[in-house]
């Protein structure tokens, strides 16, 4: 819509990507640059929810959608649309990697787009103590992990900081691989990426929180065990690719732990 360029007729999806990436300033040496998030498409949501109830923590893989083959459910403003209601709804504290300058953004972008009902995400308090604020650059709603372990050029990238503490970072594909599986038909190792994507920040996220001392170290070692429950549950579930990022979990800790 933007350029002219019908991604549904002639020439194709290719050329529209193509014509995104040119007007996105494209190079020879960077031949599909990080486009605005307003040009982004939603093609998959993950992430887990972690409740606690009566001092029990609880830990849940949620995707959206859950699989591919479900055209309707995998249309953007039906993804839109869930998770915009599950946030107004329950009102959770969001943690995210970067998610200040990305995840946010393109969530609110993206519904604008598509002209959908904010669900309560969208308002704001009159003062910041006197409800929940997704929007505030400073608060405890919407938890941005990258800014709080560096700042600037020495911020580092998720997969740098997972890897380097043990965590699996990106298994198998990356975040730049992801439009070519998408113009590949290949959505559901979109929905496989996305979800280790998610597993890789609880961990971490679990790790700051110890570090600061919201976690103590028998806490931090019960998260970790609950991760490893939750991968198992899905693994028997049949999300065999699990089975990769266990593999890669061991690899990594045996390697940390041989650290002086």
């Amino acid at each position: 819509m933007l350029y002219g360029v019908d991604p549904t007729g002639v020439p194709g999806p290719e050329e529209a990507m193509k014509r995104l990436w040119k007007e996105g300033g494209a190079t020879e040496e960077m031949p599909q640059p990080y486009l605005k998030t307003v040009l982004c498409r939603i093609v998959s949501v993950s992430g887990v929810l972690r409740e606690v109830a009566g001092g029990e923590v609880k830990l849940k893989l949620v995707t959206l959608p859950a699989k591919a083959g479900d055209d309707e459910k995998a249309k953007e403003r039906t993804i839109l649309k869930q998770l915009l209601k599950a946030i107004g709804s329950r009102k959770p504290q969001l943690v995210g990697y970067n998610s200040h300058n990305a995840d946010v953004p393109i969530i609110v972008q993206r519904a604008i787009v598509h002209g959908l009902f904010g669900q309560r995400m969208g308002e704001r308090p009159n003062k910041p103590w006197e409800g929940v604020d997704y929007f505030a650059t400073s608060g405890d709603h919407n938890v941005d992990l990258a800014p709080m372990v560096g700042r600037w050029g020495q911020t580092p990238k998720l997969h740098e900081i997972a890897t380097l503490s043990g965590i699996p970072g990106k298994v198998d594909t990356e975040g730049g691989f992801v439009s070519d599986l998408w113009l590949q038909g290949k959505l559901q190792d979109i929905l496989d990426y996305n979800e280790f994507d998610a597993i890789t920040t609880h961990l971490l996220w679990a790790r700051i929180a110890h570090f600061s001392g919201l976690l103590s170290s028998e806490s931090y070692e019960q998260e970790q065990r609950l991760v490893r429950e939750l991968l198992e549950d899905e693994i028997d579930k049949g999300k065999k690719h699990f089975i990769r990022y266990i593999e890669e979990w061991e690899r990594l800790e045996k390697m940390a732990n041989k650290r002086l």
